[in-house]
């Protein structure tokens, strides 16, 4: 059973920055794919990055492209999302997923979701 556990949420001024993690557990991750959503307040949860486990390749939504970053860990079992330039329509609570195979950006096709982590931007 795959279980994924985030971290690192907190309030931030704007401009500020914020480092997400998320721990996996239950298994490696050779063969997925991770990924990063988030859900505002009064929203739809939306994509936000993924990472291919085995090859380490990238892909943002436009709205992050060029402020966040995400990695992974593979001894640590662990990805994460760096957060630099923080704007408060980031706010929302970031929610780490995977899947088995190749990226896909659409919520239905993750199999496994950690619970949420809140951040806050203040302007």
């Amino acid at each position: 059973q795959v279980q994924l556990v985030e971290s690192g949420g907190g309030l931030v001024q704007a401009g500020g920055s914020l480092r997400l993690s998320c721990a996996g557990s239950g298994r490696t991750f050779s063969g997925y794919t991770m990924a990063w959503f988030r859900q505002a307040p009064g929203k739809e949860r939306s994509f936000v990055a993924t990472i291919n486990w085995s090859s380490g390749s990238t892909y943002y939504a436009d709205s992050v492209k060029g402020r966040f970053t995400i990695s992974r860990d593979n001894a640590k079992n662990t990805v994460y999302l760096q957060l630099n330039s923080l704007k408060p329509e980031d706010t929302a609570v970031y929610y780490c997923a995977a899947r088995i195979g190749v990226r896909r950006i659409g919520i239905n096709d993750y199999n496994y979701w950690g619970r949420g982590t809140q951040v806050t931007v203040s302007s």
